[in-house]
C-alpha cells in the first residue's frame, strides 16, 4: 500500500512539475507564432493522448521529464514549418522560449511558499544584533576562532547584521572566506569565516533554552524531584551560562554526575535549585540527564501576502544558491554525486510528505520545482541552459553553428541526459537496498 502512495504522489509532484515547466515553454511558443508539434509527459515511445489543434499531447513511456517539440526545433528541420519553425524566429525570441520553463518552475516556487507563509511559517527567534548561542565542534565557525557569547557586529561588509543576513551571506558564499567582527568582553575581534559547502557555519543564536516537559519516555526524574517545572527557562546550570538548548546537555554532562546548581527563572522571578543527574541511554549512547525535554524555539505564525511574498523570494534565492554550490562541489570533486536524489527516493519523499501532511507536500513540491528550475539551466547540451548557451554563441558570432555541430552536441547532450537517469536510478536503488 505504501508504494503505491509513494507511486501516486511522485506522479502527482511530477506531473505538477512537467506540466507547469512546459507550459512555460509552450505559452511562450504560443506567443511568438511557433508551431507545437508535441507536448510529452515523460520521454520515448508514446503510450497514450489526445490531439488537439496541430499539437500531439500525449504520454511516453519513460514518466522522468518532459518535453515541448516545436516545428524546425531539431537540427535539419529547419524548413519543415516556414515562418513558424523556431529557427526562424530571432534569437532572442528563441532565447525566451528556452527560458521560459526554467522562469515558470520559479515563480511556481515562490508562489508555493508564498501561499504556505500565509498559513504557516516558522517563527524564529532573531535578534538584529546577534549573539552566537552555540558552536558546533569542528565546524566552520569553530575553526574560525567563533566562541559563545560572541555577539556579530559586522560581517563582511554588511554592520550590525540580522540573522536573516548572516544566513543569506553563509548560503551564497560556500567555501569563501568572509571577515567576521565579533565583540568578546567588551573587545572587537577579526575573525575569518569560511562557510562550508552546504552553505553552513555550524553555530545558533542565542536562544532560552525552556523546559517544555518532563522526559517520561526515560523514567529520569531528576529534574522532577529538584522542583523544576515546564515552561522555567533555564539561565545556567553547574555555573555555567546557557544560551542555547545544546548547551544544557553539554552543562549536565561536564557535571559527571555530581549535583548541579540551577539557575532557572520562573514567572519573571529568579530561582535556584540543586539537580543531581542520572546516567542514562539515548540511541544507544550513555550520557548524564535530568528528564527533561526542552521547548522548540520555533513560532509558527502567519504573514500577510507582501512579507510572505517577500519571504517566499529571499528562500528561493537561499536555496538556489544552496543548489549552485551543490552542483559546484561535485564539478570540483569535494561532494559525492551519490548523494543526487533520483526518481525512486523522490517517490519515497513524495509519500512521505503526503503522509505527514498537505504543507510538508507543498514545502517538497516548492524545493523540487526551484532544483527543477536551476538544472535545467545547466549549461549542458539538450538542457535549455545549454540552448541558451548555444545561441548565445551565435548571437556573437552573428550567425549559426555548423549543423554538423548543432546535431553532435544534440547527441552528445541526449547520451550525457540518459547516462544521468541511469546514475541516479542505479544510485536510488542502492540507498533503498537492505545492507547485505
Amino acid at each position: 500500500m505504501e508504494l503505491l502512495q509513494n507511486i501516486w504522489w511522485y506522479l502527482v509532484l511530477i506531473g505538477v512539475m512537467i506540466l507547469v515547466h512546459e507550459l512555460g515553454h509552450y505559452w511562450a511558443a504560443i506567443y511568438f507564432d511557433v508551431k507545437v508539434e508535441t507536448f510529452s509527459f515523460g520521454f520515448g515511445p508514446r503510450l497514450f493522448g489526445f490531439r488537439r489543434g496541430e499539437t500531439d499531447f500525449r504520454f511516453s513511456a519513460i514518466l522522468f521529464g518532459g518535453y515541448v517539440k516545436m516545428a524546425g526545433e531539431t537540427p535539419g528541420e529547419e524548413n519543415t514549418a516556414g515562418s513558424r519553425a523556431l529557427t526562424s524566429k530571432p534569437r532572442w525570441q528563441r532565447m525566451i522560449v528556452a527560458f521560459a520553463g526554467p522562469a515558470v518552475n520559479m515563480v511556481l516556487a515562490v508562489a508555493l511558499l508564498t501561499g504556505l507563509f500565509m498559513v504557516s511559517y516558522e517563527k524564529s527567534p532573531n535578534p538584529n544584533s546577534p549573539v552566537i548561542g552555540y558552536v558546533a565542534p569542528d565546524s566552520p565557525a569553530a575553526k574560525a576562532g567563533v566562541r559563545e557569547g560572541d555577539k556579530v557586529v559586522q560581517f563582511d561588509d554588511t554592520v550590525d547584521p540580522s540573522w536573516d543576513d548572516m544566513r543569506m551571506k553563509i548560503a551564497t558564499n560556500a567555501e569563501r572566506p568572509l571577515p567576521l567582527w565579533v565583540e568578546r568582553t567588551g573587545e572587537r575581534v577579526r575573525l575569518t569565516l569560511t562557510p562550508a559547502l552546504d552553505g553552513s557555519a555550524g553555530w545558533i543564536f542565542e536562544i532560552a533554552a525552556r523546559i517544555a516537559d518532563y522526559n517520561t519516555a526515560s523514567n529520569i526524574k531528576a529534574a522532577q524531584e529538584a522542583g523544576l517545572k515546564p515552561g522555567d527557562t533555564l539561565l545556567s546550570i553547574g555555573g555555567r551560562t546557557l544560551r542555547s538548548n545544546f548547551a544544557v546537555n553539554k552543562a549536565i554532562n561536564a557535571g559527571g554526575g555530581n549535583p548541579l546548581e540551577v539557575v532557572y527563572l520562573r514567572d519573571q522571578k529568579e530561582y535556584r535549585t540543586t539537580v543531581t543527574p542520572v546516567k542514562g541511554s539515548i540511541e544507544g549512547k550513555e550520557r548524564w540527564m535530568i528528564g527533561v525535554s526542552l521547548a522548540d524555539p520555533v513560532e509558527i505564525v502567519k504573514l500577510p501576502l507582501p512579507r510572505a511574498f517577500t519571504e517566499a523570494v529571499r528562500k528561493n534565492v537561499q536555496f538556489a544558491g544552496l543548489i549552485v554550490n551543490y552542483l559546484g562541489g561535485i564539478v570540483q570533486q569535494k561532494v559525492s554525486p551519490k548523494a543526487i536524489e533520483g526518481p525512486i527516493r523522490i517517490a519515497q519523499m513524495s509519500g512521505d510528505a503526503a503522509r505527514h501532511g498537505f504543507l510538508s507536500f507543498v514545502i517538497l513540491m516548492a524545493g523540487v520545482s526551484l532544483n527543477l528550475a536551476v538544472f535545467n539551466l545547466l549549461p549542458i547540451p539538450i538542457l535549455d541552459g545549454g540552448v541558451m548557451l548555444i545561441l548565445f554563441i551565435e548571437m556573437l558570432m552573428r550567425r549559426d553553428l555548423d549543423l554538423r555541430v548543432k546535431e553532435t552536441v544534440v547527441k552528445v547532450g541526449f547520451v550525457f541526459l540518459m547516462a544521468v537517469v541511469v546514475f541516479v536510478i542505479y544510485n536510488d536503488i542502492a540507498k533503498i537496498r537492505p545492507p547485505g
